[in-house]
């Protein structure tokens, strides 16, 4: 859903504090976020909200904070309430945080795939509050280390904003090497094509 104005708005999901960026992890209730958001914080980031984080614009930064009721807790299916300041310490709650990418946790095939996917990813956006905000979908599959995932869209959304996307990286080392050996053809062609001797013969 698209957020248009400027007041404060609240998305469902966990927003959490990854290399520096700030995630929210959405998709539909039951998919996984929670369980995400656990190996994350095992892995050293940090909880900014579990839920229902809220969202104010600044400008064309949209930050994010928690209910102070909420601060610190996380619901997981199966163990209840958990109190994540004390499971892993001071330093995994972060009070609030700039939103600069949404991963979208889908269920196996409830998008059409074009081949696309495969140099590009799943990509999109949402407008929040008025303002762009990058989404990457990700399909839940059997074997997919998502926590790995997350920490690779938020280290790769880092070189994006420096200028640098991987995939017309490639592209362009695919059309050199392409012009590379069409160059190379056509220089072999000429080294190989018959000469004219006297009396119009080839040799």
């Amino acid at each position: 859903m698209a957020i248009t104005h400027d007041e404060p708005a609240t998305l469902h999901g966990v927003l959490m504090r990854v290399h520096g960026i700030g995630v929210l992890l959405t998709g539909a209730s039951g998919v996984g976020k929670s369980e995400l958001a656990l190996e994350l914080l095992t892995r050293g980031h940090r909880l900014v909200a579990d839920d229902a984080p809220e969202f104010t614009r600044r400008g064309a930064r949209i930050h994010g904070r928690c209910p102070p009721l909420l601060s610190g807790f996380l619901e997981a299916r199966s163990l209840g309430i958990l109190n994540v300041r004390r499971l892993f310490g001071p330093r995994s709650v972060q009070s609030r945080s700039t939103l600069d990418l949404l991963i979208a946790l889908d269920l196996p095939q409830t998008r059409a795939e074009t081949g696309l996917e495969r140099l590009s990813g799943r990509r999109g956006s949402r407008t929040v509050l008025g303002v762009e905000v990058p989404e990457v979908f990700i399909p839940i599959r059997l074997g997919h280390n998502l926590a790995v995932l997350v920490e690779a869209a938020c280290r790769d959304l880092i070189l994006r904003r420096r200028g640098y996307h991987a995939d017309d990286d490639l592209s362009r080392r695919q059309l050199r090497e392409i012009s590379r050996q069409h160059r190379a053809a056509a220089a072999a062609a000429k080294r190989i094509r018959p000469r004219r001797v006297a009396g119009g013969a080839t040799s």
